[in-house]
């Protein structure tokens, strides 16, 4: 069988929770033949690959959102879109449901219609008119044009891609991948899946509203134009798929027709931690290990500061950040100013490691995120019997406090961004290593139970197998 895995910003460029599911998916299948089409942001990450491509990877069909916006724009031309097509856009950009069909036949991969002179062209010119005198009457013509424009010349650009040939395709987000997996299920006929590791819609509102990018009074048609491609990929899809409950639940309120909705969580391979040695009782330090990318989601500044709270009370205590800091440069750089204005001692940016040799030098790991999925770092350092601190984000309380059995907490839940009931939680268990070590055994416990890789991959081989015809 073939696959065709539609990633955006993740894999093979970016080491993540979301790439370790799909170099996992793609391993644990060596029976079927994958195609990666990728969706990066620049296009000097081509072939800057952070893993070892599996044997049955056939081709990596690699894509990237600033080539669209650095094209060449031609001369205009006298392009004439029909009634129903002008009104599809207009509700599109104010942020109503549409029929993404009207929009993927105006640009079939082998259609003549130019994304560039579509944007230049009067037809487009009456929209953002609507647009304005619907939404913008008070704001800046020019302003409403070149948002716009910059809004729609990557999507349109990219769902003009040709589909690369697969038996099913299985878009692992929604927004542009999810758009554009709507796209290829619509050119081909083929199956789609749309799994979500986090809710796309959620955490790009976040982004938004939290961004200096966006002018106050666009925020609100961002934050519409991602929910609709996210809708459009809902209703296109054949099977969804959400790593807990509670996401589907979002999934559902965001469009998702209920019918095509499941749960299939996560799962890991426990074996790979089975030589670490359980914690003991007596230990000369306290180690904390937080395996995260440095980037602003994963709040490293937040445990910062609770780890300068920690410090002032357990003085032998060390926090290793595991993973990868070059993705945000000026993050990385604004946490390390961080830590010598607190003038804390202790903490070391160890980079990319072997996670199952690192977890074996931890006491505890930390995860003070503000949006997740459901993180593999709480089920790697779960099978490594370590207790884990994780924020109240995605399925961290159901993963550590257990939802459908009686094992018993596995580490503390805190609220996001607060460093003073973090720190507290931290604290509790450095103070008593019993605790900590039940704490770890009860959550080795639940993922050998519940968690299981081989439970993973049996769910998407069924799924797979049931849409091949």
């Amino acid at each position: 069988m073939k696959i065709c895995l539609i990633a955006e910003g993740c894999y093979p460029y970016v080491a993540g929770g979301v790439s370790s599911w799909i170099q996992m998916l793609v391993k644990g299948m060596p029976q079927h033949e994958f195609t990666i089409f990728t969706i990066g942001a620049e296009e000097k990450l081509r072939g800057q690959f952070k893993y070892e491509i599996p044997n049955n990877i056939a081709q990596i069909d690699e894509h990237f959102l600033d080539e669209f916006m650095n094209a060449k724009e031609k001369k205009a031309t006298d392009i004439r879109i029909t009634k129903r097509q002008k009104e599809t856009f207009v509700q599109f950009l104010l942020g109503e449901r549409i029929d993404w069909g009207v929009i993927f036949d105006m640009f079939r991969s082998d259609g003549n219609l130019s994304v560039n002179q579509f944007l230049i062209s009067k037809d487009f010119l009456s929209i953002v008119e609507a647009i304005c005198e619907t939404k913008y009457a008070q704001t800046p013509f020019n302003d409403v044009f070149w948002t716009i424009r910059s809004m729609l010349l990557p999507i349109l650009s990219i769902i003009k891609t040709k589909p690369p040939k697969a038996d099913i395709y299985h878009c692992v987000s929604t927004g542009y991948a999810g758009i554009v997996g709507a796209k290829f299920k619509h050119d081909t006929g083929k199956p789609l899946i749309v799994t979500e590791h986090g809710i796309y819609t959620r955490e790009r509102e976040e982004e938004i509203l939290k961004a200096d990018w966006v002018d106050n009074y666009f925020k609100t048609t961002w934050i519409d134009f991602f929910t609709s491609i996210s809708y459009g990929a809902y209703v296109a899809g054949d099977v969804i798929t959400a790593l807990f409950s509670n996401a589907k639940f979002l999934q559902i309120e965001l469009g998702a027709p209920q019918e095509k909705c499941i749960v299939i969580p996560n799962g890991i391979n426990t074996e790979r931690f089975s030589n670490i040695e359980p914690l003991s009782e007596v230990k000369k330090e306290f180690v904390i290990g937080a395996v995260v990318r440095v980037v602003p989601i994963k709040d490293i500044k937040t445990m910062i500061y609770s780890f300068s709270i920690v410090k002032n009370e357990i003085k032998n205590a060390k926090l290793y950040i595991i993973g990868p800091y070059n993705e945000n440069p000026d993050y990385y750089e604004e946490c390390v100013e961080l830590i010598e204005s607190l003038e804390c001692e202790g903490i070391e940016f160890v980079g990319r490691v072997n996670i199952s040799e690192w977890l074996g030098k931890v006491d505890i790991t930390l995860l003070t995120s503000v949006s997740e999925g459901q993180p593999f770092v709480i089920l790697e350092s779960l099978a490594a019997r370590r207790p884990v601190v994780a924020t109240d984000v995605g399925s961290c309380r159901e993963m550590i406090e257990g939802t459908y059995d009686d094992y018993g907490e596995s580490g503390i839940i805190t609220p996001v961004m607060n460093p003073d009931m973090i720190a507290k939680a931290i604290i509790k268990l450095a103070k008593d290593r019993k605790l900590m070590i039940r704490m770890g055994e009860q959550g080795y416990q639940r993922t050998v139970r519940y968690y299981k890789e081989e439970v993973f991959l049996d769910e998407y081989e069924n799924i797979y197998r049931r849409l091949h015809k």
